[in-house]
């Protein structure tokens, strides 16, 4: 019970950091004199080093262990928190975030590490559930609480709001982990490798963030890309073991992980500034309506092993993320209306169908052995919060070209921001729709592929 709590928190809280201060944004930019392009670089500052990190994060939790690696970065990233509350200027903001950014790359792969060797099988299903709730929850009620927060402390307590979370984690990690657990492997994860990966997802993510800069990021991004795909194909010390990159279930959830996040992510960092300017909300009131997401998740996570039950793990995410593209486009349709209560139902329906795509990640780590168990972890948040990065980045960078557009075609500024926010909705619904088609087409795994706590056969 103690690591399922654990879980709880640590997804909530590291989920919370991506969307908490969307409903701060507006604030902050005040105070600080910040323009929209500069206001989504305090979620990119986390997001970046954060998605770029997790693959060399879940390599070095497999070969430091998880309590020694979760009790830096737990201090690191309160760390962070603090600073962001303190900081008076955008670019230490940033800094801030990167600080959090860096953190938790290592503290999400820690986290999870613990649903493969902490708890049995039917116990890591009961994990995932949670972790994913927590990360639906915390996508939703996020927007809420900062709304909240600024309303009533001032925008810097949507990142002191972290502290509490990071104590609380801090006094359960000594019952929850063991001390001396670390890899079989003997050998320190390449140093090169690590580089490489991380310089090429940080530049290819900043490239669609930067309109000004895309072709520049675009190019030095590829080269350590490229020549990081090379290394990897040829070394004997591999950064992801052919283990994993062979095993096509788990590389068809990554694929799942990445169009989720790229649909959800970009379109709820932007929800909340729509509200605002285009329904005339408060602070609070724009973050409340995605609560509504929340509460579907819960409602429907009750209903997600009986679905896998009857249709399969892979066959119950295609349908989940089916309910998600629906709900998007239930979104498109009525965003013309200036009110709220048209957006009820695609609301409930991106979150009900949320729900159903918590197999993405148990039945991913049910097919690695345990000592990859942090590396795999690592790989599947980097996908998820890679996509959230490029959500944000592309979401943004279609709404601001439509929204340029619209305003130039006379639009008032609400109209043109609402027309932007639709083309986000549809592109986002189209990303989604892609994921169900690939759900349903990833192959079973073979035997050889499928392991228990007590595999030991996977090669490196």
């Amino acid at each position: 019970m103690k690591t399922l709590v654990l879980l709880a928190l640590g997804a909530f809280v590291t989920t919370l950091d991506n969307t908490i201060v969307a409903v701060g944004a507006p604030s902050i930019g005040r105070d600080l004199g910040l323009d929209l392009g500069a206001l989504q670089w305090i979620a990119l500052g986390y997001m970046l080093p954060f998605a770029g990190l997790l693959p060399a994060g879940g390599a070095l939790v497999d070969r430091w262990g998880p309590r020694r690696t979760l009790a830096a970065a737990l201090l690191a990233f309160g760390l962070g928190a603090a600073a962001g509350g303190l900081a008076w200027s955008l670019w230490l903001l940033v800094t801030a975030r990167v600080v959090q950014g860096v953190a938790a790359a290592f503290l999400v792969p820690g986290l999870l590490s613990l649903l493969r060797t902490n708890l049995d099988a039917r116990g890591r299903t009961l994990g995932a559930a949670v972790w994913t709730a927590c990360l639906a929850a915390a996508l939703a009620l996020g927007p809420a609480l900062g709304g909240i927060l600024c309303a009533a402390l001032g925008w810097a307590w949507i990142f002191f709001v972290n502290l509490p979370f990071v104590a609380a984690m801090l006094v359960l990690l000594p019952v929850t982990t063991a001390p001396g657990r670390a890899a079989a492997a003997t050998r320190a994860p390449p140093l090169a490798a690590m580089v490489l990966g991380t310089t090429s997802l940080v530049l290819l993510t900043a490239a669609l963030a930067e309109p000004r800069f895309t072709l520049p990021l675009l190019a030095a991004g590829a080269v350590p890309g490229v020549v990081f795909v090379v290394r990897e194909r040829r070394a004997s010390d591999r950064l992801i073991p052919a283990a994993l990159t062979g095993n096509r279930v788990f590389t068809g959830s990554l694929g799942l992980q990445l169009l989720w996040g790229l649909g959800i992510s970009g379109v709820f960092f932007f929800t909340p500034l729509l509200h605002q300017e285009f329904l005339g909300l408060g602070p609070v009131g724009a973050g409340l309506p995605l609560v509504l997401v929340a509460v579907a998740v819960i409602a429907a996570t009750p209903l997600v092993p009986r679905a896998v039950a009857r249709h399969g793990p892979l066959r119950t995410v295609a349908g989940g993320l089916a309910v998600v593209g629906a709900g998007l486009l239930a979104l498109a349709a009525v965003n013309r209306i200036p009110d709220v209560w048209p957006r009820v139902p695609g609301l409930v329906l991106i979150g009900a169908g949320s729900a159903f795509t918590v197999p993405m990640t148990s039945h991913a780590l049910d097919v690695v052995a345990e000592r990859y168990s942090g590396t795999a972890s690592g790989l599947l948040t980097a996908a998820r919060e890679l996509s959230s990065a490029l959500g944000v980045a592309l979401i943004g960078a279609v709404l601001t070209a439509v929204r340029a557009v619209r305003l130039e075609a006379g639009a008032a500024p609400p109209v043109a921001l609402a027309g932007g926010y639709t083309a986000g909705l549809l592109a986002a619904a189209g990303l989604t729709f892609g994921g169900a088609l690939l759900a349903v087409r990833v192959a079973k795994p073979r035997s050889t592929e499928t392991s228990s706590p007590r595999d030991k056969r996977a090669v490196p």
